[in-house]
């Protein structure tokens, strides 16, 4: 789940909301799944829902709230919803000092911890399109090689829109989103031809899709125990209750000395002092200590 509103739709002057429909929506959407959009935000919220409205021959907003509140079809328009209100712009290998500090540090710690039982588990939360769940795959490739056959790996992969699961199970990219990429990776982990590049099936056996709503506690809980959460550019995009929220549900599901990974711009002050932030060049690490 990348950045939220990063796009707009062009509507001319035809469809306007007003600060009731804007105030229903908004909670309705932070009832839903914890995005909070402010109040100077709202021309987005208009220009986003505005296809909606002219594709389900609404109106106006109002009756757009009722509908997702109250129609038949609701529960299908709920995930159009999230599809619009959630723009995923993402990358492979995105922001390398992170990775690196990733591969060199929070890998070989845990690895080493490991020891003789060979379980990795990684939790990817709001992973978009699939390229940061396949970038830690390809990382963990790279590091134990041909030992990777006696590991028991497993990189569980969510987000909200279903739409951006199904386009991460098929594993097929553009060159642009591969731009951060080293070449010889690349080339080691994708079936490349004319611009199109798919993610070769070694890479793929890591990694398990599924919809998760962060808001959705019982849903949080139901994530098998992990030794790293991954969440980069999510917590942004919530209030202070929900990131507490979530930061907790990441903090139980962390085994004892696991590590969180967030947004290089996102900071966990002011939110919980229970993770032990780790000072790198370019990247802070928290751990979960004992």
């Amino acid at each position: 789940m990348a950045s939220l509103f990063s796009k707009t739709i062009s509507l001319g002057k035809e469809l306007k909301i007003t600060d009731q429909e804007f105030s229903n929506l908004r909670d309705f959407i932070y009832e839903l799944c914890g995005i909070y959009i402010a109040d100077n935000r709202k021309y987005l919220l208009e220009n986003r829902l505005g296809n909606r409205l002219k594709q389900l021959n609404l109106r106006n907003f109002e009756e757009y709230y009722n509908y997702l509140r109250y129609d038949i079809g609701k529960a299908s328009e709920m995930k159009r919803l999230f599809e619009v209100i959630t723009t995923n712009e993402t990358s492979f290998y995105r922001n390398p000092p992170q990775l690196q500090v990733f591969q060199e540090k929070v890998l070989s710690e845990i690895f080493k911890v490991c020891g003789d039982k060979k379980k990795l588990r990684i939790w990817s939360a709001g992973c978009s399109t699939g390229e940061e769940p396949y970038t830690i795959s390809m990382i963990i490739h790279e590091m134990l090689k041909a030992q990777i056959a006696n590991w028991d790996i497993r990189i569980t992969a969510n987000d909200l829109s279903e739409r951006v699961l199904e386009s991460a199970r098929q594993g097929v990219y553009n060159d642009y989103t591969l731009r951060s990429t080293p070449q010889d990776v690349a080339q080691r982990y994708f079936d490349m031809d004319n611009g199109t590049n798919r993610v070769k099936p070694e890479v793929k056996k890591l990694v398990s899709f599924g919809q998760i709503n962060l808001k959705d506690k019982i849903q949080l809980k139901r994530v098998e125990r992990s030794q790293i959460v991954f969440c980069r550019n999510v917590i942004i995009y919530f209030d202070d209750v929900m990131k507490k929220q979530v930061i907790n549900a990441f903090y139980d599901n962390l085994l004892p000395g696991g590590f969180l990974i967030i947004g290089h711009s996102e900071s966990l002050h002011n939110i919980t002092r229970a993770f032990t932030p780790i000072h790198f060049p370019g990247a802070i690490i928290y751990k979960k200590e004992g």
